[in-house]
């Protein structure tokens, strides 16, 4: 067994802070008057490496933060400057920002505290449960855990106010305006407070019952809030609107129009929500539950004439006993019903003023992940519901509202189609564009639309993605613009993420997209054919201009309001990451290096590869080179197989035993293999000879180089990769041995199985997604199931196989590889399957994780160095 040294011990008991130092010293002192030498890698040295996580930028760019993870838990965010290399470390650090005065601000434990890196000042308030910072006022807002005090204070200056008993607060989306409540003498009190004028507290409301749960509008002009008693059950909810100040109420008790036996419930995180316009609020409503009988049956009743399986239907399902929207105009004293049992999954357009309703059981049962949906629009003020769309994939990304709410994008026969709500008119605006608007975002996935990632200003244009360029198009089809040149170029680009902003927004059922303005400079993200990666800016001048484009991968662009200064962290397989800058008119340079002990070990690297399968379809392929690698010798080799993998030629991994599924590039190079990922593209109905084609050809592709030795060869594969690797190992002798781990191997009793993580029949693997059957089943096309199916070739196995899965994996059910063993057991044919209690599809545990790296690391020794010292695989052999 492969086993932690006195070394490795030591190592993960050493603190993250103090490690990085160690480490920090060692890579900064010059080697004066000596050469480098190098080591190799093992596995007491594994403890040293790090993970980077880019943080946050001050606004004067002088400053930024990062943070490193440690595999023992340990991790230190550190602050940097940028001219003066300055650093500064913050042991499990969180909740980090930039003051407008450039101060650091963080939660670390039980403690909030702020420093000022320029002048190396400090503060910090103990037993302090949460803070918020008031941009505009440049204000600390602390809750301290001791007698519920609350501190408003300027940061690292005077304290402004001390408030005790508070036993909530809220700061406005503009950060000018703070609700907070007290508690004193049995009685609970709402106050507002403008961050302006900190002797202004007004006090808004009082009860006996403590509000919650409080809810801004965007425009902090108003927000809602609930109270609610002293079992938590919400008794009223409150509209509070700042400019002119008026206070309403909703008593469920009291308004005839909320359905009789219902609660007002907050069960879901959105569940209340504030329209822009700040006269409207949606809530929710939920049945009252009624008591069980315990001594009733707890059978499952499961009707083949259901909607959704018996579990679906409980966990997605029961419509009935779901939560209803409802929609409160305070105004106008009304109150809307918006979902109800037949139309129950919502989104709202961007002004609030429609619903766009839908069923996800209209037209089940049927067999793909998501039927088709009737989709209904509702006029809110009204509650008129007119038939939108039938037959719709009502999936986030297929159907979209514009930000101002006039209109409703939606993908419909490969095509994008704009619903003007004003004039109830569709019109199909990308018929004439000549590029298609869809394809395969994952290679097991069906075609699916490239994106729309915003709007342009007031929705005058939407953008949307093709393969590899961004398109501004109007509403009403006439001007299309293709704002990239990435088609000619091979670069497929996007718009760059926001840093510090999710990405993917939702309001109840429906996704929430940007307005974009085109007058102003974009910032992209650039990935090339050629495994290029990198950042751009665009605007209409111009269009796009490298910030940063080579060959590395390069992500967490970062960067503050002034965007005088670019931050992104780069790295490749053979360059740990760090953190560089880029300025518009000059070139960068390395803010922070990662694992910088990395330039004392040999290290392997990558290579692109090419090659052709049968049907002379262009592939690529990552090549990993072992490490200290002599051009003289003939290397084994592992084959790593899923789908497409080529996209992570420079993707940096640290070594380590502890991972998921026991592969890891930079452990296999490190013990001398050469790793091969080669991309495979699955041919509809063919899927697993289709796989064996493309890997066997990308294999022979390594072998003709003469890097490798053709007979020290092993194919290895986790989840779907252990599909494949199940079915190839069964049509070619080209492997010494093979490693399938939660594979799916009996195609016809996989496709009458449940996937448990999901409680959908996995029927709809077979449909247009993973094995692209179209529908058949093993009843009407059995053939078609048997020529996929490892299970139906078994007998054609010789490759020496290893298999291992999880005991509770609700991904794969761990029978299919049961089921594989004791095939195997019949046929007398030897094999190792190694079962892991209390694990899922990706084992977790620690002992477990390791376990399995140097399993099958030994597995791949046994067979491919002759190392025949590992007495569990000798005494299966024999």
């Amino acid at each position: 067994m492969l086993k932690l040294n006195k070394e490795k011990k030591l190592l993960s008991k050493i603190p993250a802070l103090v490690l990085f130092l160690i480490l920090f010293l060692v890579a900064a002192c010059p080697m004066r008057g000596q050469a480098v030498l190098k080591k190799q890698l093992s596995f007491s040295d594994y403890a040293l490496w790090g993970t980077l996580e880019s943080d946050r930028i001050a606004p004067d760019e002088n400053w930024i933060s990062f943070r490193m993870t440690y595999q023992n838990g340990a991790d230190t965010m550190f602050v940097k400057g940028i001219a003066n290399d300055k650093i500064f470390a913050f042991p499990s650090a969180s909740r980090t920002l930039f003051t407008r005065d450039n101060h650091f601000i963080y939660h670390s434990g039980d403690s909030i505290h702020v420093f000022d890196p320029e002048k190396n000042r400090r503060e910090g308030f103990r037993s302090s449960e949460n803070y918020s910072y008031s941009e505009s006022n440049n204000v600390l807002i602390i809750k301290k855990q001791e007698q519920g005090e609350m501190l408003i204070k300027i940061p690292l200056g005077k304290t402004l106010m001390e408030i005790k008993q508070v036993k909530k607060y809220s700061l406005s989306p503009d950060s000018r305006v703070l609700l907070y409540t007290t508690f004193s003498n049995g009685i609970n009190y709402l106050h507002m407070l403008n961050l302006g004028k900190t002797n202004a507290s007004k006090k808004i409301a009082e009860s006996t019952d403590s509000f919650d749960n409080f809810t801004w509008a965007k425009n902090s002009k108003s927000a809602a809030f609930y109270s609610k008693n002293v079992s938590s059950t919400i008794q009223s909810l409150f509209f509070l609107a700042l400019n002119p100040q008026k206070l309403f109420e909703l008593n469920p008790n009291l308004a005839d129009t909320i359905p009789n036996n219902t609660l007002l419930s907050d069960i879901y995180g959105n569940a209340l929500t504030v329209s822009e316009n700040g006269k409207m609020v949606y809530f929710n409503v939920t049945p009252k539950t009624s008591i069980k009988n315990d001594q009733e049956s707890k059978v499952e009743i499961w009707n083949t004439n259901d909607k959704w399986i018996f579990p679906d239907e409980q966990i997605h399902g029961k419509f009935n006993e779901r939560p209803k929207l409802m929609l409160w105009q305070p105004y106008l004293r009304s109150i809307t019903a918006i979902t109800d049992e037949r139309l129950p999954k919502v989104f709202l357009t961007g002004d609030y003023e429609h619903a766009v309703l839908f069923n996800p059981q209209d037209n089940e049962p049927q067999f793909e992940y998501q039927g088709p949906s009737n989709i209904y629009i509702m006029d809110v003020k009204t509650g008129s519901k007119e038939l939108l769309l039938k037959g719709q994939s009502s999936i986030y990304w297929d159907l979209v509202p514009s930000p101002l709410g006039r209109y409703i994008a939606y993908y419909r026969e490969k095509n994008w189609w704009i619903y003007d709500i004003k004039t109830k008119s569709h019109t199909n605006i990308t018929s004439k564009t000549g590029v298609s608007f869809e394809g395969k975002v994952r290679t097991l996935e069906p075609d699916i639309t490239f994106g729309n990632p915003a709007w342009g200003k007031q929705d005058k244009e939407i953008l949307l993605y093709d393969a590899f360029d961004i398109w501004a198009i109007t509403p009403d089809g006439k001007s299309a613009r293709r704002l990239t040149h990435g088609r000619e170029s091979k670069i497929r680009f996007r718009i760059a993420k926001i840093p510090n902003i999710n990405p993917l927004a939702f309001k109840y059922n429906g996704v929430v997209i940007p307005n974009i303005d085109l007058e102003e400079t974009l910032l992209l993200r650039g990935e090339g054919d050629d495994g290029k990666t990198g950042f751009f800016t665009w605007n209409k001048e111009t269009g796009e201009q490298p910030i940063v484009f080579r060959d590395s991968y390069f992500s967490d662009l970062n960067y503050s309001s002034k965007k005088h200064t670019y931050f992104a962290t780069e790295q490749k397989f053979d360059m740990p990451p760090r953190i560089i800058s880029r300025q518009k008119l000059s070139g960068g340079k390395t803010i922070f290096q990662s694992n910088p002990q990395h330039t004392k070990f040999y290290w392997g690297k990558t290579e692109l590869i090419r090659f052709q399968n049968s049907n002379k379809k262009i592939l690529k392929g990552i090549l990993y080179y072992p490490a200290d690698y002599d051009p003289k010798k003939r290397y084994p080799m592992i084959v790593n197989i899923y789908e497409e993998q080529s996209q992570d030629l420079h993707i940096y991994q640290n070594p380590t035993c502890y991972n998921s599924s026991g592969i890891n590039s930079a452990v296999f190079t490190a013990q001398g293999y050469f790793f091969f990922r080669p991309d495979i593209i699955h041919e509809n109905e063919n899927v697993g000879p289709s796989s064996l084609d493309c890997v066997t050809a990308g294999t022979h592709k390594i072998i003709d180089l003469g890097l490798v030795d053709p007979n020290k060869v092993a194919l290895l594969g986790h989840s779907f990769g252990g599909y494949e690797t199940s079915f190839i190992i069964n049509h070619t002798n080209m492997f010494a041995a093979a490693v399938a781990s939660g594979a799916i191997t009996d195609l016809k009793s996989y496709y009458l199985s449940v996937g448990w993580n999901n409680l959908k029949p996995n029927m709809w693997r077979f449909g247009t997604e993973e094995w692209r059957l179209s529908g058949k089943t093993p009843f009407t096309n059995p053939k078609d199931f048997d020529r996929n199916s490892p299970l139906e070739s078994i007998r054609q196995l010789d490759t020496p196989l290893l298999m291992w899965t999880g005991k509770e994996d609700n991904q794969v059910d761990w029978h299919q590889s049961v089921e594989y063993y004791l095939a195997l057991r019949r046929l007398g044919k030897k094999s190792v399957l190694l079962l892991y209690p209390k694990e899922n599809h990706v084992p977790v545990n620690p002992i477990n994780q390791k376990d399995i790296s140097e399993k099958v690391l030994q597995w791949m020794n046994y067979y491919l160095k002759d190392e025949k010292i590992y007495p569990w695989i000798k005494k299966a052999m024999e």
